[in-house]
């Protein structure tokens, strides 16, 4: 044991000077000007403790919630757009989410600051780890030093150098330092996964709602086309009547203005139909095709459910990504907060070197070859105060710009709520009268058509039902497609769809936190924190 001992302790590293490291220590952190309790009860971490900011104020009801459509359940997220039932719309958000090319590139944001994590954890270790080695053929020069001629037996002038090492540095994080610095590190990987999730939640939103635009002009060109038919008999029938010398050519012009004013349309609606396609394109990630093959024939404007489940306005504090994500940032740089203070303390490292040297290769591992050091140290910038402490003024006035921009997220994100309701129930009444309206003229336009045929009227109140039926049908189709589009705004400004990312959401954890406070602090309280 004795002769296992004294191998060991080569470096004499169980000597009892090498004992006085913890008393160099003990002395730095008092003339440090510490204040060791603060100090001790954050985890021997200098630099303020996390709590989450107030968010700003929250109602404790939406607006509309008296309104029997709005529903304060608890709502699913994880598929709302099935609540259309349309399985093609549902293959398009798979398509999407596993080919969307932004989607993707949010993807590898999370991947680099995963790594970057990864990264600041190591700092926990031993910062600088070498092996050396090399050989040297060496020879010494006699005019420099003529006394060292060689002496043959005894000195040689000549001669070789095998060397073999490693050394290691190990920085202690006395302050908390590198903690501080993982904490900023996990709150920031946490921010960019809220980000992926927050561009998710846009992209399922954007396909639903092009996949709407689509269907919404398809049905406004079969409107379209079909008062073109329409048109095309009235025509014919006023240029018969004409011919009769029933009537004059003013019938004639009259139907032949309706005609063309209707076919002039159905371009328009065809550039929206056409850019409407290639906008979905982009989003499934995949060349501009048309896409009426993977869509099918026309199947009518997606039927918007009556009701729609929306919880309270204090759910969007854990549902909403960009809430959550702009939260987390605020957590990182509060961390940063106090890696700026660990500067005004000193950093104190361990050093040690261990190597062997020969001339001889077979000698490079014996006893007499070995060498070394070890040794503990401090670095303190103890004239840098100035720049330092600004640093630390720097960090908090970002810290408090955070607080700021989480709580205007916060108001953001309830406004854009209370915009996508009010829009939802407004155009589900909106599309009720216009449908009404639609079936009112299309009445009035039988019945003057009649009228006309037996010659009780003249072509002009054809004319002007004609006119007003096609732009009251336009009308319809387009509320139809505005009131399915304001419940994807409305699930988007929910937060909804980022869930189809891990379907277990609930049993992961991830549950409403509440908010907690946290006072104001000026610098000398950070400073002592």
């Amino acid at each position: 044991m004795s002769s296992l001992y004294s191998k060991l302790d080569w470096l004499g590293l169980f000597r009892p000077r090498v004992l006085r490291m913890p008393l160099l220590i003990a002395g730095i952190l008092l003339a440090s000007g510490c204040q060791l309790p603060k100090w001790a009860k954050n985890g021997f971490k200098v630099g303020p403790e996390y709590c989450r900011p107030p968010a700003a104020s929250v109602a404790d009801n939406w607006i509309d919630s008296d309104d029997p459509r709005v529903l304060i359940q608890p709502p699913l997220y994880h598929d709302w757009w099935s609540v259309f039932q349309d399985p093609v719309l549902n293959n398009l958000v798979d398509s999407s989410y596993q080919q969307n090319l932004t989607l993707r590139e949010a993807g590898t944001r999370v991947m680099q600051a995963r790594a970057a994590r990864a990264m600041v954890v190591g700092d926990l270790f031993p910062q600088t780890q070498q092996l050396s080695g090399g050989y040297t053929r060496n020879q010494l020069s006699l005019a420099v030093q003529p006394a060292l001629e060689p002496v043959p037996g005894v000195f040689s002038r000549s001669f070789d150098n095998w060397a073999f090492g490693g050394n290691l540095s190990w920085e202690l994080d006395v302050w908390g330092r590198f903690r501080r610095s993982i904490e900023s590190a996990d709150a920031g990987l946490e921010a960019s996964v809220n980000e992926y999730d927050a561009i998710l939640v846009c992209l399922i939103a954007e396909v639903v709602t092009a996949y709407i635009d689509i269907r919404t002009y398809e049905e406004r060109l079969r409107f379209a086309r079909e008062n073109v038919k329409i048109q095309e008999g009235s025509f014919q029938l006023a240029k018969a009547r004409a011919e009769e010398g029933k009537t004059g050519d003013i019938s004639l012009h009259l139907s032949q203005s309706n005609l063309k004013a209707t076919k002039a349309l159905i371009p328009e609606l065809e550039i929206g139909l056409r850019q409407a396609n290639n906008r979905l394109c982009t989003l499934l990630g995949m060349q501009t095709i048309d896409l009426s093959d993977w869509l099918g024939e026309a199947k009518g404007i997606p039927n918007a459910p009556r009701d729609v489940a929306v919880g309270i306005p204090a759910d969007l504090l854990r549902r909403r990504p960009d809430v959550r994500a702009a939260e987390r940032e605020v957590a990182a740089q509060s961390a940063q907060i106090g890696v700026a203070l660990s500067d005004l303390y000193p950093r104190i490292a361990v050093t040690g070197e261990i190597s062997v040297q020969a001339e001889e290769f077979r000698d490079l591992f014996s006893s007499i070859s070995q060498g070394g050091s070890v040794g503990p140290g401090f670095r303190w910038n103890v004239l840098n105060y100035g720049r330092i402490m600004n640093n630390v003024r720097i960090q908090d006035a970002r810290f408090r710009e955070l607080v700021v921009t989480y709580q205007q997220t916060v108001l953001t994100a309830n406004q854009e709520v209370e915009d996508a309701i009010v829009s939802f129930l407004r155009n589900q009444d909106r599309v009720r009268e216009l449908v009404e309206s639609a079936k009112e003229s299309e009445k009035a336009l039988q019945l003057e058509l009649i009228n006309f045929k037996e010659g009780e009227s003249n072509f002009t109140g054809v004319f002007v039902l004609q006119g007003d039926l096609v732009g009251k049908q336009d009308q319809v189709a387009a509320a139809q497609g505005d009131a399915a589009a304001s419940l994807a705004s409305l699930y988007k400004a929910l937060g909804g769809g980022w869930q189809i990312r891990c379907p277990n959401y609930q049993a992961m954890g991830i549950v409403e936190v509440e908010p907690m406070t946290v006072s104001h602090r000026d610098d000398s309280e950070i400073i002592t924190n």
